[in-house]
């Protein structure tokens, strides 16, 4: 197995579990945790293989993406009263989803002989766009666009720094887990300690 398909993997199964966690919350039946870890898993890399003409889409050359997915959300659906704080862990393990995501889909540019800037672009779209769909779907506010959280741009800070290294010191080995590293510490960074982003304020109209 090669760094980027084990990264994708990886993504899938950590993804799949905060969708079956999310489905918990929502008190959806089995179908309904496969659906929403499904779509969670897979909807960021699908939407990345689309984007780069990459044929067949990942998860259709090897349905075992999928088999891994369900499988995460079985062991949920049976599991997840277990846990003391469903959304805390959900947001925690979104933000290993995120890191290990956005790491694959700047490796899968990378493998393209995509330029820096596309590079990131996939970064992006494969660590955000799954758990953006789940909260679409379920109806929550998507913690993408969560006031001032670092999501996208830990994603962003995490495949530029992927790049960087690939560019500007070819000889450092595991860029991209490197780059897993910066988005996670960000990402969990915002979490813990609050950093975020500043957030406009409109000011007062003038009489």
């Amino acid at each position: 197995m090669t760094l980027i398909s084990f990264l994708d993997y990886a993504s899938v199964i950590v993804f799949a579990l905060t969708g079956a966690l999310v489905a918990s919350r929502a008190q959806l039946d089995l179908v309904g945790f496969a659906f929403i870890a499904c779509l969670t898993a897979v909807g960021g890399g699908t939407i990345r293989d689309l984007l780069l003409d990459r044929n067949p889409i990942f998860w259709i050359a090897d349905p075992s993406y999928l088999g891994a997915a369900a499988v995460a959300a079985l062991v949920t659906f049976f599991t997840a009263h277990l846990l003391e704080s469903r959304l805390r862990t959900i947001i925690w393990l979104d933000s290993f989803a995120l890191a290990v995501a956005v790491a694959a889909g700047a490796g899968v540019a990378m493998s393209l002989d995509q330029g820096p800037v596309i590079v990131v672009l996939m970064g992006i779209v494969t660590g955000c766009m799954g758990g953006l769909m789940r909260d679409v779907v379920v109806g929550d506010v998507p913690v993408v666009l969560k006031q001032g959280e670092l999501y996208v741009t830990a994603a962003f800070a995490g495949a530029a720094t992927s790049v960087l290294l690939k560019s500007y010191m070819p000889g450092v080995p595991y860029g991209l887990i490197i780059g897993a590293a910066v988005t996670w510490v960000l990402r969990a960074g915002s979490i813990f300690f609050g950093w975020h982003l500043p957030v406009y304020k409109s000011a007062p109209p003038k009489s």
